[in-house]
């Protein structure tokens, strides 16, 4: 079997991780591109160069699925022209029911299937896929996540895991099948980790998980999510961010929202995923609320923390939407006055209970719902954009503009994007911006 070692020195190895999905599947590449670091591989950014391609994949939307067996055709062809090459089918996906079969028939050239709870086993399989001469597949749900290595992508903003899997078993999610159960890290291991952090200059820290609310409630020891924010919010005073996501209003408490407002460094920005706005489709789904439970929320949010920012997800054409379910969504929307939503088309995913129900909403009713859906909430973002106008906004410099080589791009700490002309490279510095003009999806400044 081919070995890599034998050709190429160390200096002369290359890889390519290409990332679908979340932010958690966005932690764990830093992870895999930390080992390959580690063992002497080096980054590229075409899949000719690279002698170690991994696709860490995505299973929520059949969409992202389908991106994937599009990619792995094409790979095909480099794979019959470098066939030492070693391709990983990595991530969600590769731990959906069913996807192991269909690989072992359609796409026999790849050298390993994994997933996300196999990581502390990388090299291990990565050595065996090399030597095996057929597909590897490790496709356990447990496995230890703490001492890992991470190659983060830049060095100011960091993704800090704090718990992984979820328990919620929302009706049309995949993520309990594919991830596992819910395990909290503890809340030392994430106190060292932000404090590295910190000490290496990082500015700006996001908690991740599944569902952030319900850290620690499988941990011995007393603590929640708003006892963790409280702890990290006091190691540092004035130059760090710490950020969160997801939340599920289920677990929304006003402790967590006392500590945001009470806090120096805790962002001002919650995302609070709504789904639907109807009481009869969100019962469906399992999300264990209704709609003024999750209006409390709101309410409590908005009293507290005047000047936060409230973003969401929401589901168009879950099984069953009529008519009356949607206007009740619309209603929501409009009620609520997000300064954002992340609008999705309900996507069958095999496996789950959503995806056995036969009163499927038709294609063309999804589609002209989604565009109504977003229609009013670009109205509202706008509307909501435009009482920065004038504004002095504390932003942190994420880097130049894509789409404008003139332009900078930063984040206030409410997660709005700003734009600004800059001919000094202000990447990773704290600077105050003022908002000259408004639009949709983010906002035009200038230095102050």
């Amino acid at each position: 079997m081919y070995d890599l070692s034998m050709e190429k020195s160390k200096a002369e190895r290359k890889y390519l991780i290409l990332t679908y999905g979340c932010q958690m599947n966005v932690s764990d590449s830093e992870v895999l591109a930390g080992y390959l670091e580690g063992m002497g591989y080096s980054a590229v950014k075409n899949e000719e160069e690279a002698d170690i391609l991994i696709i860490n994949t995505c299973a929520i939307r059949k969409k992202a699925e389908e991106k994937v067996y599009s990619r792995l055709g094409m790979l095909r062809e480099l794979k019959k022209n470098k066939p030492g090459m070693i391709i990983a089918l990595w991530g969600c996906l590769a731990q959906h029911e069913g996807i192991a079969r269909k690989i072992k028939e359609r796409f026999k050239f790849i050298d390993l299937v994994s997933g996300p709870n196999a990581l502390e086993r990388f090299p291990e399989l990565l050595e065996k896929a090399g030597s095996a001469g057929k597909t590897v597949f490790d496709l356990n749900l447990l496995g230890e996540r703490e001492s890992l290595p991470v190659k983060r992508n830049d060095g100011f903003k960091a993704w800090v895991p704090i718990s992984h899997g979820c328990n919620n078993f929302c009706s049309y999610c995949v993520v309990p099948y594919v991830r596992g159960p819910e395990i909290s890290r503890l809340p030392e291991k994430i106190l060292n980790e932000t404090k590295e952090l910190i000490k290496n200059g990082f500015k700006e820290v996001t908690l991740l998980g599944q569902n952030v609310n319900s850290y620690g409630k499988d941990l011995k020891q007393k603590i929640d999510f708003a006892d963790l924010l409280r702890t990290l919010d006091q190691l540092d005073n004035n130059s760090l961010r710490i950020r969160f996501m997801t939340s599920h209003p289920k677990d929304f408490s006003e402790k967590v929202i006392r500590t945001i407002a009470e806090g120096k460094n805790i962002c001002e920005h919650i995302h609070l995923p709504l789904q639907s706005g109807s009481d009869r489709i969100l019962k469906e789904m399992n999300r264990r609320y209704n709609r003024e439970f999750y209006w409390k929320i709101i309410e409590k949010i908005r009293t507290i923390i005047p000047n936060s920012s409230i973003t969401t997800d929401i589901i168009v054409g879950f099984p069953g939407e009529d008519e009356e379910d949607f206007a009740l969504t619309m209603e929501m929307v409009e009620r609520v006055r997000f300064d954002a939503a992340f609008t999705f088309i309900y996507s069958p995913r095999k496996g789950t209970k959503a995806a056995e129900k036969r009163n499927q909403v038709l294609p063309e009713v999804k589609r002209e719902r989604i565009i109504k859906l977003n229609k009013k909430q670009n109205r509202i973002n706008l509307e909501k954009n435009q009482s920065l106008l004038g504004s002095i906004q504390e932003v942190l410099v994420e880097g130049k503009s894509k789409t404008d080589i003139n332009m900078y791009t930063g984040r206030t700490r409410t997660n709005k994007i700003v734009h600004f002309p800059c001919t000094e490279n202000l990447t990773g510095k704290f600077i105050n911006i003022k908002i000259k003009e408004i639009r949709t999806w983010n906002l035009i400044g200038i230095i102050d």
